[in-house]
């Protein structure tokens, strides 16, 4: 895939940052009238100057960092109550919209990029802080099961652990929103029923950016989880139209530009890589998922990946999956980030010992789309209630799909 324009570049933050601070590429869309206009109307425009007053207080890196810590957790809260219909809804926008969360974060990020404290910051530090303010912000320090569970494998409350992504593609429509991440914030902490009694699901979002996956941010959010849990379900949005279950997930990177513009072209990078296979596979219940009533959307076994055959130059596409010997080119889920943390979550699924008694796999959502009549970028309305039904639809379908896998498990059905 080609490489996306880069946006014009940002007005300085008039908070704390200096007219020398370089944003990010992401960052710097933060003041296009779309991103305003919502946090606007989520009430979230006030997340940013908060963070900005709490830092001006701070005589220490180490109180500096508590700060970080905490706005970011309570900006994850936050987004997670309103999208569960907890505390004052703020403005006009539905509550199922993920994007406040996104552009908020990028405000905080933006706050310490720019942060110059009279107790000095230095690279590494800023560094420390922006990865602190993620993890907070993304829930992924919020994965925590009530000590009463069963444990894996146990009676009592079964533990599923579904991750979503942030909005991308946004030089296209800065108004974008992305299911997977509004699905996270839906079902964060939420308990479902299934056959075998039971099940608490926690979530978390990850970033659209290659450095972040090859500094390690899925292993370091999910490696202490996978061994506790009962299914997992790493979540993006996909095709128009359709779900599909990613059989294979390849150890390829196409090169598609991310949220920073960013593109990479190679093999993934993992730790240990003589080890490294070409291929992963689902472990998740595709039959049952496939043959049940998950919602209004078509649900797919996608079995098709792109591979360059053993002794070959040439990338071809098999329909049926991989052959044996082949190099990666693409798996089910493509060669972007999707691909990426399927990838990434199976293979520690793998190294961890747990390929024949975990669950787990890829789960590609429909396109998120605008109504007729609002699709187009430069003029059309930040949301629509077409929109909102797309959303709340998708939600409800992944929570579906969730359920029967769990079920598929209670009931010993093969994948």
């Amino acid at each position: 895939m080609a490489g996306l324009a880069a946006p014009p570049a940002a007005a300085a933050s008039a908070t704390s940052a200096t007219s020398a601070t370089t944003f990010t590429v992401e960052e710097q869309r933060l003041d296009r009238a779309a991103p305003q206009e919502i946090l606007r109307r989520s009430g979230f425009d006030t997340v940013a100057p908060e963070l900005a007053r709490a830092l001006a207080g701070a005589r220490s890196y180490a109180q500096a960092e508590r700060i970080v810590v905490r706005q970011g957790a309570r900006l994850w809260t936050r987004a997670v109550d309103r999208a569960q219909g907890r505390g004052p809804v703020g403005g006009d926008l539905s509550r199922d919209d993920d994007r406040p969360l996104y552009w908020a974060r990028l405000g905080m990020t933006r706050e310490v990029r720019g942060l110059e404290p009279e107790f000095g910051l230095s690279d590494r530090q800023r560094a420390e802080l922006l990865g602190a303010l993620e993890r907070a912000s993304r829930g992924q320090d919020d994965i925590r099961y009530p000590r009463s569970a069963g444990g894996k494998g146990g009676k009592g409350l079964k533990r599923v652990l579904v991750t979503g992504f942030d909005p991308f593609t946004l030089d296209r429509d800065v108004r974008i929103s992305n299911p997977s991440g509004a699905t996270a914030l839906a079902l964060d902490g939420t308990v479902i029923q299934t056959a075998d009694g039971p099940a608490r699901i926690e979530t978390a979002v990850f970033p659209v950016r290659w450095q972040d996956f090859t500094d390690g941010t899925v292993e370091r959010a999910l490696r202490r989880q996978l061994p506790h849990v009962d299914l997992f379900a790493t979540v993006s949005q996909g095709r128009v139209g359709r779900f599909d279950i990613e059989r294979t997930n390849g150890a390829w990177r196409g090169g598609f530009a991310d949220n920073d513009n960013v593109g990479r072209t190679e093999t993934i990078p993992v730790t240990d890589p003589a080890s490294q296979p070409q291929w992963t596979s689902t472990t998740l219940p595709y039959e049952a998922i496939v043959g049940a009533n998950t919602g209004r959307f078509p649900v797919y076994d996608n079995t098709s990946v792109t591979e360059i055959p053993a002794g070959g130059t040439a990338a071809v596409v098999r329909p049926e999956g991989p052959t044996a010997g082949s190099t990666a080119r693409a798996g089910g889920g493509g060669d972007y980030l999707s691909n990426e943390i399927a990838y990434r979550a199976t293979l520690l699924r793998d190294r961890l010992g747990l390929h024949d008694t975990l669950p787990g796999g890829h789960v590609h959502t429909p396109v998120l789309q605008f109504g007729t009549g609002n699709t187009d970028p430069a003029t059309g309305a930040v949301t629509d209630p077409e929109f909102v039904r797309n959303r709340l639809d998708i939600i409800a379908q992944v929570r579906a799909i969730v359920t029967v896998a769990l079920d598929a498990g209670a009931t010993g059905s093969a994948t």
